[in-house]
């Protein structure tokens, strides 16, 4: 089957063997996969290691064979890929086994996959495959950070520097739906206009003055994920008491903290990272009550992986960048 492989140091597409369904196993014949920025660091972190590793962590397709004792899920099911494993109840932290797929395991790049059933939900009916594929790891991300640690309540306001991310379209919708106002920053015009156009109260310049453009906003919420680039800025414009939620670094990870004006201002800093199955399948029927759609950019196809990474590194895209799969 064809698959995109990281191999001693190098990204290619290859031919790989068909995986077969063990116990508790299914077979996926993927549609779509899902990019995401976290793909992009695979290679780095790898290195020059020798074995192939099929990249990519968000995944939809139809269950092709299932292994001995699952009951769950028949061939023939359309699916979602849930990259969060071995994570299944709500938490305050991930257990120690939990891992996302695409490394070290194989992940969603590919012809199909192997994977435990208990790592596949139903696909919501009413979206695409492209939408399906694009939804696992993002959404989660951001329904975890806004709703378990974030703990938006409807007529809060929620702040989110860079709209254009895939979580930050996720973050948009989820917080419209649940009746809050959504504040953004973006240094492209057009991805603050398309911002407004998914529902978003205002949009401001990242370069600009957010004090001054802020003022007369009552801030509940921060949802960071750039890093040293704008988490003191962020914190400077929450309003005392205030959350902020950390779920990413785009740029440095390490940030210099006033800590004097931290606990004077009653700061609560949270971190976060991807989420539980029990979350997953409340993000799922979150967008099943809402009909939410993910914001897909682009689709390339699977051989067009390497020049999807390029489009992703160089955020281009607002919202998702897919991959359609042949089968």
């Amino acid at each position: 089957m064809k698959a995109v492989v990281h191999q001693s140091g190098n990204l290619k597409i290859a031919e790989m063997k068909e995986p077969v369904a063990g116990s508790g196993e299914v077979v996926v014949a993927l549609r779509a996969a899902g990019v995401n920025r976290r793909d992009l660091y695979i290679p780095d972190r790898r290195g020059d290691a020798a074995d192939a590793l099929t990249l990519g962590s968000d995944g939809a397709g139809v269950i092709e064979a299932v292994g001995e004792g699952v009951t769950m899920f028949s061939v023939g099911d359309e699916v979602i890929i849930n990259p969060a494993l071995r994570w299944y109840a709500n938490s305050d932290a991930p257990p120690e086994e939990f891992d996302i797929l695409g490394m070290p395991d194989n992940g969603t790049f590919a012809s199909k996959i192997v994977i435990s059933a208990e790592q596949v939900e139903k696909k919501p009916d009413f979206l695409t495959w492209e939408e399906a594929a694009v939804l696992s790891l993002s959404a989660l991300t951001g329904y975890r950070a806004l709703f378990t640690k974030g703990e938006l309540k409807e007529s809060q306001t929620v702040f989110i520097p860079g709209a254009g991310s895939g979580v930050a379209t996720y973050l948009i919708s989820f917080a419209k739906n649940c009746g809050a106002r959504v504040l953004v920053t973006s240094r492209s015009e057009e991805k603050r206009k398309k911002a407004i156009e998914l529902g978003v109260d205002k949009a401001i310049d990242t370069n600009g003055d957010w004090k001054k453009e802020l003022a007369d906003e009552e801030i509940d919420l921060v949802i960071e994920s750039v890093g040293r680039a704008t988490f003191n800025r962020s914190l400077a414009i929450l309003k005392k008491g205030g959350r902020i939620v950390v779920f990413g670094a785009t740029t440095d990870d390490t940030v210099d903290l006033d800590l004097r004006a931290f606990f004077y201002g009653q700061y609560q800093l949270f971190g976060s990272t991807m989420g539980s199955r029990e979350e997953l399948r409340n993000m799922l029927a979150h967008i099943e009550k809402y009909k939410t759609r993910p914001v897909v950019d682009k689709v390339f196809e699977l051989d067009e992986a390497i020049e999807a990474f390029k489009y992703v590194e160089d955020s281009k895209q607002f919202g998702k960048v897919a991959l359609r799969i042949s089968n």
